[in-house]
């Protein structure tokens, strides 16, 4: 039983440090439409000409409550440079994601995700799963797993100013 735990630890690990490492991508961000908390259409065109970043998470994802404040930040920090955030809930329903909004203070985009969205991202299969979408459309960063806020902030300014010294 202690070498079962100890190899079940040992995965866990190594699982822990590749959802960690970031994946350097190329490709067009999809074209989505998903309803909000309150039933109204929302689409990725909210985001056209901006650096967006879109968060794949749940209420009862504990890393996914971990970073939230930190996106909270960013977003409030960075709004005036073209930035929005779009937070894709993977709730089966509003209500809990409605007091989680309230209770943390997200003033940025909420939508209710589906298997579809998750399909054209690329079949996320961990939450929270994020992607940094440039003013071109483009996917440039996806982190699976958690980040801390300044860490992501460095990536994030790479391409919100990328005059800054960036990628």
């Amino acid at each position: 039983m202690k070498s079962f735990l100890l190899w079940l630890a040992l995965c866990a690990a190594v699982a822990g440090l590749a959802a960690c490492k970031p994946r350097a991508l190329l490709a067009p961000a999809p074209a989505w439409s998903l309803k909000d908390v309150d039933g109204r259409v929302v689409t990725s065109d909210l985001g056209k000409g901006k650096v967006v970043v879109v968060d794949f998470w749940a209420t009862w994802c504990n890393p996914c409550r971990q970073e939230i404040p930190g996106y909270v930040a960013l977003q409030k920090k960075y709004a005036a440079d073209g930035l929005v955030f779009v937070g894709i809930s993977m709730d089966r329903g509003t209500a809990e994601v409605k007091k989680f909004i309230k209770q943390y203070g997200v003033g940025y985009q909420v939508v209710m995700g589906d298997d579809g969205a998750e399909e054209a991202f690329g079949s996320v299969d961990a939450l929270p799963t994020t992607f940094i979408i440039d003013r071109d459309g483009m996917i440039r960063d996806r982190q699976r797993g958690v980040l801390s806020t300044a860490d992501f902030e460095r990536r994030l300014l790479a391409y919100l100013r990328p005059d800054a010294g960036g990628s």
